[in-house]
């Protein structure tokens, strides 16, 4: 199975230059965790997660309204191409430690795929193999 047919398509995301106050209310409206944040041109460039948010400005006294997102997200990014395979996508999300991943095409931002997503594509067939992955992630 292609990543393709998992991710949420069309993510929402932001610019390195928004604020952290427009990435509090767009996890919180999406119900979601991650953001993908992408260059002028489409391309991810970093995450900003709700952890971000507490760790890197709220916890540090900063003023979310005044932070660009690109002073407290994750640069350290792993992307997958939608021509994946489920297998390939979790090899990565395990060497990497990571739970989400942007999908793209062509280096543009096309999707999202999670561990959980993953989980439920592969249930039946690989348990092991997602064992595996969740223990990584633990770890870190």
């Amino acid at each position: 199975m292609l990543i393709s047919e998992l991710m949420t398509k069309n993510p929402v995301s932001m610019r390195p230059e928004e604020h952290a106050d427009l990435a509090a209310r767009l996890l919180e409206r999406g119900n979601i965790g991650a953001l993908p944040v992408c260059g002028q041109d489409g391309a991810p460039v970093g995450m900003v997660t709700d952890r971000d948010l507490v760790t890197r400005c709220m916890a540090k006294g900063k003023r979310p309204e005044e932070v660009p997102v690109k002073q407290i997200m994750s640069s350290r990014l792993v992307t997958v191409e939608e021509t994946a395979t489920v297998e390939e996508a979790l090899g990565m999300m395990g060497k990497h430690q990571v739970r989400r991943i942007p999908v793209t095409s062509q280096g543009k931002l096309t999707g999202i795929v999670s561990l959980g997503d993953l989980i439920r594509a592969r249930q039946e067939k690989s348990p092991e193999a997602l064992r595996q992955v969740s223990e990584n992630i633990s770890r870190r």
